[in-house]
Protein backbone atom coordinates (compact mmCIF):
# COMPACT_ATOMS: atom_id res chain seq x y z
CA UNK A 1 0.00 0.00 0.00
CA UNK A 2 1.68 3.42 -1.08
CA UNK A 3 1.38 6.28 1.14
CA UNK A 4 0.05 9.10 -0.65
CA UNK A 5 1.25 12.43 -0.30
CA UNK A 6 -1.71 14.42 -1.64
CA UNK A 7 -3.96 13.16 0.94
CA UNK A 8 -4.55 15.78 3.97
CA UNK A 9 -3.17 14.87 7.31
CA UNK A 10 -6.28 12.84 8.49
CA UNK A 11 -6.99 10.02 10.98
CA UNK A 12 -6.43 6.91 8.36
CA UNK A 13 -3.44 8.62 6.67
CA UNK A 14 -1.42 9.36 9.92
CA UNK A 15 -2.86 5.06 11.39
CA UNK A 16 -1.62 3.86 8.13
CA UNK A 17 2.04 5.43 8.77
CA UNK A 18 2.27 4.77 12.20
CA UNK A 19 1.15 1.04 11.76
CA UNK A 20 3.85 0.52 9.24
CA UNK A 21 6.65 2.02 11.25
CA UNK A 22 5.84 -0.02 14.10
CA UNK A 23 5.86 -3.25 11.63
CA UNK A 24 9.24 -2.08 10.35
CA UNK A 25 10.50 -1.72 14.19
CA UNK A 26 9.69 -5.10 14.91
CA UNK A 27 11.46 -6.58 11.78
CA UNK A 28 14.53 -4.37 12.82
CA UNK A 29 14.30 -5.89 16.42
CA UNK A 30 14.35 -9.38 14.95
CA UNK A 31 17.85 -8.49 14.67
CA UNK A 32 18.95 -5.57 16.36
CA UNK A 33 17.91 -6.93 20.14
CA UNK A 34 18.22 -4.87 23.05
CA UNK A 35 18.24 -1.22 21.08
CA UNK A 36 14.92 -0.07 20.79
CA UNK A 37 15.31 4.12 21.76
CA UNK A 38 18.34 3.86 18.95
CA UNK A 39 16.30 2.43 16.27
CA UNK A 40 13.24 4.86 17.36
CA UNK A 41 15.81 7.90 16.87
CA UNK A 42 16.93 6.25 13.77
CA UNK A 43 13.59 6.08 12.31
CA UNK A 44 13.13 9.78 13.52
CA UNK A 45 16.42 10.70 11.56
CA UNK A 46 14.62 8.80 8.26
CA UNK A 47 11.31 10.06 8.25
CA UNK A 48 12.54 13.51 9.13
CA UNK A 49 14.69 13.37 6.12
CA UNK A 50 17.90 14.01 8.14
CA UNK A 51 21.19 12.44 9.21
CA UNK A 52 22.59 10.24 11.82
CA UNK A 53 25.67 10.04 13.50
CA UNK A 54 25.81 6.91 15.60
CA UNK A 55 28.40 6.82 18.66
CA UNK A 56 28.92 3.96 20.49
CA UNK A 57 32.50 1.99 21.42
CA UNK A 58 33.31 -1.13 18.79
CA UNK A 59 31.48 -4.08 19.00
CA UNK A 60 27.91 -2.85 19.94
CA UNK A 61 26.20 -3.29 16.68
CA UNK A 62 26.40 0.54 14.82
CA UNK A 63 27.05 -1.34 11.66
CA UNK A 64 24.47 -4.36 11.55
CA UNK A 65 21.83 -1.87 12.99
CA UNK A 66 22.83 0.54 9.71
CA UNK A 67 22.51 -2.41 7.43
CA UNK A 68 19.17 -3.58 8.81
CA UNK A 69 17.61 -0.37 8.37
CA UNK A 70 18.44 -0.41 4.62
CA UNK A 71 16.95 -3.38 4.04
CA UNK A 72 13.62 -3.04 5.78
CA UNK A 73 12.95 0.18 4.23
CA UNK A 74 13.94 -1.22 1.00
CA UNK A 75 16.78 1.63 0.60
CA UNK A 76 19.90 0.67 -1.88
CA UNK A 77 22.64 0.94 0.80
CA UNK A 78 26.24 1.38 0.38
CA UNK A 79 29.42 1.29 2.65
CA UNK A 80 32.31 3.13 3.15
CA UNK A 81 35.07 2.20 5.55
CA UNK A 82 36.79 5.51 6.71
CA UNK A 83 40.34 5.09 7.03
CA UNK A 84 43.25 7.79 7.59
CA UNK A 85 44.88 7.22 3.61
CA UNK A 86 40.71 7.67 2.10
CA UNK A 87 40.60 10.69 -0.27
CA UNK A 88 37.60 12.67 -0.62
CA UNK A 89 37.43 11.62 -4.42
CA UNK A 90 37.27 7.86 -3.05
CA UNK A 91 33.52 9.19 -2.00
CA UNK A 92 32.38 11.08 -4.34
CA UNK A 93 33.80 9.82 -7.59
CA UNK A 94 36.24 11.24 -10.11
CA UNK A 95 36.31 12.07 -13.98
CA UNK A 96 37.60 9.44 -15.91
CA UNK A 97 40.27 9.20 -18.88
CA UNK A 98 38.24 6.22 -21.64
CA UNK A 99 38.25 5.26 -25.01
CA UNK A 100 35.28 5.76 -27.55
CA UNK A 101 34.70 3.60 -30.19
CA UNK A 102 36.13 5.61 -32.47
CA UNK A 103 39.32 5.97 -30.59
CA UNK A 104 38.88 9.38 -29.06
CA UNK A 105 39.65 9.84 -25.87
CA UNK A 106 37.34 11.69 -23.97
CA UNK A 107 36.40 12.17 -19.52
CA UNK A 108 33.46 10.03 -18.09
CA UNK A 109 32.82 10.78 -14.62
CA UNK A 110 32.91 7.66 -12.33
CA UNK A 111 30.42 8.24 -9.44
CA UNK A 112 31.62 7.06 -5.97
CA UNK A 113 29.71 5.35 -3.31
CA UNK A 114 28.23 8.36 -2.05
CA UNK A 115 25.74 7.67 -4.92
CA UNK A 116 23.34 6.04 -3.01
CA UNK A 117 20.52 6.73 -0.45
CA UNK A 118 21.31 4.82 2.25
CA UNK A 119 25.12 5.63 3.05
CA UNK A 120 26.80 3.59 5.97
CA UNK A 121 29.71 5.88 6.76
CA UNK A 122 31.35 3.34 8.91
CA UNK A 123 34.28 5.26 11.61
CA UNK A 124 33.79 8.86 10.22
CA UNK A 125 36.08 9.72 12.58
CA UNK A 126 39.07 7.92 11.22
CA UNK A 127 39.42 9.88 8.53
CA UNK A 128 40.74 12.89 7.91
CA UNK A 129 38.70 16.53 8.43
CA UNK A 130 39.89 17.02 4.60
CA UNK A 131 38.01 13.73 3.95
CA UNK A 132 35.40 13.66 6.31
CA UNK A 133 34.75 17.41 4.36
CA UNK A 134 33.44 15.65 1.33
CA UNK A 135 30.34 14.89 2.54
CA UNK A 136 29.30 18.32 3.33
CA UNK A 137 27.43 19.16 -0.17
CA UNK A 138 26.01 15.99 -0.32
CA UNK A 139 24.71 15.78 3.79
CA UNK A 140 23.12 19.82 2.81
CA UNK A 141 22.76 19.78 -0.59
CA UNK A 142 21.92 15.87 -1.64
CA UNK A 143 23.98 17.27 -4.67
CA UNK A 144 28.31 16.39 -5.10
CA UNK A 145 30.27 18.80 -7.61
CA UNK A 146 33.26 17.06 -9.11
CA UNK A 147 35.06 19.43 -11.84
CA UNK A 148 32.65 22.03 -11.80
CA UNK A 149 29.86 19.80 -13.06
CA UNK A 150 26.93 19.19 -9.94
CA UNK A 151 25.46 15.86 -10.01
CA UNK A 152 22.45 15.25 -8.56
CA UNK A 153 22.04 12.30 -5.71
CA UNK A 154 19.35 9.78 -5.57
CA UNK A 155 16.08 10.68 -3.69
CA UNK A 156 15.76 9.81 -0.47
CA UNK A 157 19.26 10.08 0.51
CA UNK A 158 20.72 9.44 4.15
CA UNK A 159 23.95 9.67 6.00
CA UNK A 160 24.09 6.87 9.06
CA UNK A 161 27.69 7.55 10.19
CA UNK A 162 29.32 5.61 12.84
CA UNK A 163 31.88 6.80 15.17
CA UNK A 164 33.87 5.46 17.79
CA UNK A 165 34.24 8.23 21.06
CA UNK A 166 36.09 10.66 20.36
CA UNK A 167 38.47 10.00 23.26
CA UNK A 168 39.66 6.92 21.65
CA UNK A 169 43.38 6.60 19.66
CA UNK A 170 43.52 7.22 16.06
CA UNK A 171 40.59 9.38 15.46
CA UNK A 172 39.69 12.72 14.40
CA UNK A 173 37.58 15.33 15.98
CA UNK A 174 34.81 15.84 13.15
CA UNK A 175 34.58 19.65 11.86
CA UNK A 176 31.92 21.49 13.24
CA UNK A 177 30.00 22.62 9.82
CA UNK A 178 29.90 18.46 9.74
CA UNK A 179 28.61 17.50 13.03
CA UNK A 180 25.59 20.28 12.58
CA UNK A 181 24.39 18.70 9.31
CA UNK A 182 23.55 15.63 11.68
CA UNK A 183 19.67 16.10 12.11
CA UNK A 184 20.26 13.57 15.80
CA UNK A 185 23.27 12.28 17.38
CA UNK A 186 22.76 8.64 18.98
CA UNK A 187 24.37 7.72 21.75
CA UNK A 188 24.72 3.50 21.64
CA UNK A 189 25.10 2.12 25.55
CA UNK A 190 26.81 -1.32 26.63
CA UNK A 191 23.68 -3.77 26.60
CA UNK A 192 22.85 -4.88 30.11
CA UNK A 193 23.06 -8.28 31.12
CA UNK A 194 19.82 -9.63 30.04
CA UNK A 195 19.70 -8.37 26.85
CA UNK A 196 23.76 -8.91 26.30
CA UNK A 197 22.75 -12.77 27.05
CA UNK A 198 19.95 -12.91 23.68
CA UNK A 199 22.42 -11.19 21.30
CA UNK A 200 24.81 -14.28 22.25
CA UNK A 201 21.69 -16.58 21.83
CA UNK A 202 20.83 -15.31 18.53
CA UNK A 203 24.29 -14.53 16.81
CA UNK A 204 26.43 -17.73 17.83
CA UNK A 205 23.69 -20.37 16.91
CA UNK A 206 22.77 -22.02 13.30
CA UNK A 207 19.94 -19.67 13.04
CA UNK A 208 20.15 -16.75 10.55
CA UNK A 209 17.81 -14.01 11.40
CA UNK A 210 16.36 -12.15 8.32
CA UNK A 211 14.17 -9.27 8.06
CA UNK A 212 11.21 -8.68 5.15
CA UNK A 213 10.65 -5.64 3.93
CA UNK A 214 8.41 -3.03 4.61
CA UNK A 215 8.73 -0.13 3.08
CA UNK A 216 9.68 1.13 -0.57
CA UNK A 217 11.73 4.91 -1.16
CA UNK A 218 8.62 5.94 -2.33
CA UNK A 219 6.85 5.72 0.84
CA UNK A 220 10.21 6.96 2.42
CA UNK A 221 9.72 10.36 0.77
CA UNK A 222 5.90 10.64 1.18
CA UNK A 223 6.72 10.31 4.90
CA UNK A 224 9.00 13.41 4.61
CA UNK A 225 6.08 14.90 3.47
CA UNK A 226 3.62 13.55 6.53
CA UNK A 227 6.62 15.37 9.02
CA UNK A 228 6.49 18.57 7.53
CA UNK A 229 2.41 18.11 7.77
CA UNK A 230 2.20 17.77 11.25
CA UNK A 231 0.71 20.75 12.97
CA UNK A 232 2.88 22.88 15.56
CA UNK A 233 1.34 25.51 17.44
CA UNK A 234 2.97 29.04 17.18
CA UNK A 235 3.58 29.07 21.07
CA UNK A 236 5.18 26.03 20.27
CA UNK A 237 7.58 27.55 17.62
CA UNK A 238 8.38 30.30 19.99
CA UNK A 239 9.37 28.46 22.88
CA UNK A 240 11.68 26.63 20.40
CA UNK A 241 12.98 29.94 19.25
CA UNK A 242 13.43 31.56 22.85
CA UNK A 243 15.28 27.94 23.73
CA UNK A 244 17.57 28.67 21.43
CA UNK A 245 18.60 32.01 22.04
CA UNK A 246 18.82 30.83 26.11
CA UNK A 247 22.02 28.49 24.92
CA UNK A 248 23.89 31.49 23.70
CA UNK A 249 26.03 32.88 26.35
CA UNK A 250 26.10 36.64 25.46
CA UNK A 251 22.06 36.42 24.72
CA UNK A 252 21.06 33.78 27.69
CA UNK A 253 19.62 34.85 31.15
CA UNK A 254 20.97 32.36 33.06
CA UNK A 255 24.49 32.12 34.78
CA UNK A 256 25.34 28.82 34.42
CA UNK A 257 25.07 29.55 30.02
CA UNK A 258 27.07 32.28 30.36
CA UNK A 259 29.80 30.82 32.78
CA UNK A 260 30.18 27.10 30.68
CA UNK A 261 29.29 27.64 27.33
CA UNK A 262 30.88 28.40 24.81
CA UNK A 263 28.76 27.96 21.73
CA UNK A 264 25.44 27.46 21.39
CA UNK A 265 22.60 26.14 19.41
CA UNK A 266 22.40 27.17 15.59
CA UNK A 267 19.58 28.31 13.47
CA UNK A 268 19.71 24.85 11.62
CA UNK A 269 19.92 22.91 15.37
CA UNK A 270 16.68 24.64 16.03
CA UNK A 271 15.19 23.47 12.70
CA UNK A 272 16.29 19.67 13.20
CA UNK A 273 14.68 19.39 16.95
CA UNK A 274 11.70 20.94 15.23
CA UNK A 275 11.62 18.74 12.48
CA UNK A 276 12.56 15.39 14.94
CA UNK A 277 10.03 16.56 17.60
CA UNK A 278 7.24 16.51 14.59
CA UNK A 279 8.14 12.83 13.52
CA UNK A 280 8.16 11.95 17.05
CA UNK A 281 4.42 12.97 17.21
CA UNK A 282 3.53 11.33 13.97
CA UNK A 283 5.40 7.46 15.67
CA UNK A 284 3.29 8.09 18.49
CA UNK A 285 -0.04 8.55 16.47
CA UNK A 286 -0.95 12.35 17.62
CA UNK A 287 -1.97 14.69 14.98
CA UNK A 288 -0.07 17.65 16.84
CA UNK A 289 3.33 18.20 18.18
CA UNK A 290 3.24 19.10 21.86
CA UNK A 291 5.84 19.71 24.34
CA UNK A 292 6.76 16.24 25.01
CA UNK A 293 8.02 15.96 21.91
CA UNK A 294 10.56 18.61 22.19
CA UNK A 295 11.26 16.61 25.22
CA UNK A 296 11.48 12.91 24.06
CA UNK A 297 13.89 14.65 21.19
CA UNK A 298 15.77 17.66 22.90
CA UNK A 299 19.18 15.61 23.59
CA UNK A 300 19.52 13.39 20.43
CA UNK A 301 18.89 16.67 18.32
CA UNK A 302 20.71 18.58 20.55
CA UNK A 303 23.61 17.32 22.10
CA UNK A 304 26.03 17.90 19.21
CA UNK A 305 25.56 21.41 18.44
CA UNK A 306 26.50 22.60 22.10
CA UNK A 307 30.36 23.59 22.98
CA UNK A 308 31.21 23.70 26.47
CA UNK A 309 34.36 25.68 27.98
CA UNK A 310 37.13 23.97 29.25
CA UNK A 311 36.23 24.47 32.84
CA UNK A 312 32.73 22.75 32.90
CA UNK A 313 34.29 19.54 31.82
CA UNK A 314 36.66 20.69 35.01
CA UNK A 315 33.58 21.15 36.95
CA UNK A 316 31.57 18.12 36.22
CA UNK A 317 28.95 20.07 33.41
CA UNK A 318 27.88 17.82 30.37
CA UNK A 319 25.96 19.32 27.62
CA UNK A 320 23.09 17.10 28.79
CA UNK A 321 22.93 18.95 31.88
CA UNK A 322 22.95 22.44 30.51
CA UNK A 323 20.34 21.72 27.74
CA UNK A 324 17.92 19.95 30.51
CA UNK A 325 18.04 22.11 32.85
CA UNK A 326 17.63 25.29 30.27
CA UNK A 327 14.74 23.19 28.88
CA UNK A 328 12.64 22.66 32.02
CA UNK A 329 13.09 26.29 33.03
CA UNK A 330 11.88 27.40 30.15
CA UNK A 331 8.87 24.84 30.41
CA UNK A 332 8.20 26.33 33.75
CA UNK A 333 8.50 29.87 32.59
CA UNK A 334 6.16 29.12 29.55
CA UNK A 335 3.59 27.78 32.27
Amino acid sequence: MDLDTNRTLDAGHVEEAVQRLQAARREIGRVVVGQEAVVEQLLLALIAAGHALIEGAPGLGKTLLAKTMGSVFGLETKRIQFTPDLMPADITGTNMLVHDTAGRVHTRFQKGPVFTQLLLADEINRATPKTQSALLEAMQERTVTVAGVEHQLPAPFMVMATQNPIEMEGTYVLPEAQVDRFLLKILVEFPSEDVLDEVLNATTGTEVRKVEQQFEASDILALHELVRAMPVAEDLRRRVSRFVFATHPDRSAYEEVRRHVRYGVSPRGAQSWLLAAKGHALVQGRFATDVTDLDATLLPALRHRVQLRFDADYEGITVGNVLRDVFGREVARSR
